[in-house]
């Protein structure tokens, strides 16, 4: 799959904030995108904090399933006039305490076109986003999967 151009990453940055305005209520921001890939951060807040003083799991999470969303809108956007994406179900896992501004760094596991043939041939795909969860400056705090959908709309 070719490298996203400058215009449709802005594009996507831009429908993905408005289609979901928690990740806008709690800051978070776009670092980078592309087919395939996405990459967000949450600045530290103290109102994101939990009783320890570093990011609340609910924004951790919040923050992991955002950054495998923005996929989603990066690598199908085209498909979804036909079909509405899910999360299916998630898993995290917390590796140590995160302290700071946080990054989601999300990878599709499944290729594109694997994906696109089966919701053409009328199948209702399901395929795993990996999200490594990381303090700003590269230690690994977190790891979470996010199984995603695609369901066909009626038409």
């Amino acid at each position: 799959m070719a490298t996203m151009n400058t215009e449709t990453a802005e594009f996507v940055k831009s429908g993905f904030m408005a289609a979901v305005p928690f990740a806008r209520t709690l800051g978070a921001e776009f670092v980078d995108v592309d087919y395939g890939r996405a990459v967000m951060r949450l600045p530290d807040a103290e109102a994101h904090h939990n009783h320890v003083g570093g990011p609340h799991a609910g924004a951790m999470f919040t923050l992991g399933e955002s950054a495998s969303g923005a996929i989603i809108t990066g690598t199908f956007g085209e498909l979804l006039d036909r079909c509405v994406p899910l999360a299916v179900k998630a898993d995290i896992q917390y590796y140590k305490l995160a302290m700071g501004t946080m990054v989601a760094e999300a990878r599709l596991t499944r290729p594109h076109e694997e994906i696109v043939a089966e919701l053409d041939a009328g199948g209702r795909p399901e395929f795993a986003v990996e999200v490594e969860l990381r303090t700003e400056d590269g230690t690994a705090t977190g790891a979470m999967t996010v199984v995603w959908t695609l369901k066909p709309t009626k038409g």
